[in-house]
């Protein structure tokens, strides 16, 4: 199985290398879960400065909206009654919620730890038919900024990589703040970087794109923030309306 390396500065960087290395080197492996094939490699792909402009990527399926959503999805929780309802398995930040206070106060108890590591395996899991995907995040406080290592098990490359690692970095400065101290770099490690069968004229089109040349960023500070906030109002009414269904 193809082990790859990238590095980028910006977030938007290293994911469009990763694309491009997944596309190059990728191995097409059978994948009887879903009836189909896909193009698989290992990857770990890492953002030396993850809130480097322009930090949006304009190869993702998602909208200003979606993005949002799943930023509050992740970090806040706004769909976790969905778990209750039996509706949905899990959520990450219902399996990450109760550890992250304690991960704050591992790293003011000790700046060097290396303890400071949010599980999201679950003992549900090991029946589930879709168990999570992101296995594990650690933070290390090195050089006195906050350095974020993320592992999953599984990760669709054209789908949901990118939307991952914006959520997660938006996590790991949501500690860095709390803490005081600046953003390190952002590690995404997948063991099965993907894309299915189905999505492979979509990998080609991001390829296509890639090696155009062309402008594929946007900004997100002074840009895609003000339609992420802008897009609050209609979340918060789509969270309403699922509460009072039942």
């Amino acid at each position: 199985m193809y082990e790859a390396f990238v590095t980028g500065t910006s977030l938007p960087d290293a994911y469009h290398r990763a694309l491009a290395e997944l596309n190059a080197h990728a191995d097409i492996t059978d994948c009887p879960d879903y009836n189909t094939t896909q193009k698989e490699l290992s990857m770990t792909f890492v953002a030396a400065e993850p809130l480097a402009e322009p930090m949006i990527s304009r190869l993702f399926i998602g909208d200003p909206r979606s993005l949002e959503q799943y930023r509050q999805e992740m970090l806040d929780g706004i769909l976790d009654f969905e778990v209750a309802r039996g509706n949905w398995e899990y959520t990450y930040h219902l399996r990450m919620a109760d550890q992250l206070p304690w991960v704050v106060s591992e790293l003011r108890r000790n700046p060097d730890s290396r303890r400071a590591i949010i599980s999201t395996r679950d003992e549900a899991d090991l029946e589930s038919g879709s168990p999570a995907c992101l296995q594990s995040i650690q933070y290390l406080l090195r050089g006195d900024a906050l350095h974020c290592k993320v592992l999953f098990r599984s990760n669709d490359a054209a789908k949901a990589a990118y939307m991952n690692a914006f959520a997660l970095i938006m996590l790991q400065k949501r500690i860095a703040d709390e803490l005081g101290v600046p953003v390190g770099t952002y590690t995404h490690r997948a063991n099965s970087f993907h894309v299915y069968e189905r999505d492979f004229p979509m990998l080609d089109g991001y390829i296509r794109r890639i090696e155009s040349g062309a402008d594929i960023t946007y900004p997100y500070v002074d840009g895609w923030d003000e339609l992420m906030e802008d897009a609050k109002p209609e979340i918060a009414e789509m969270v309403r309306k699922l509460k009072e269904e039942h």
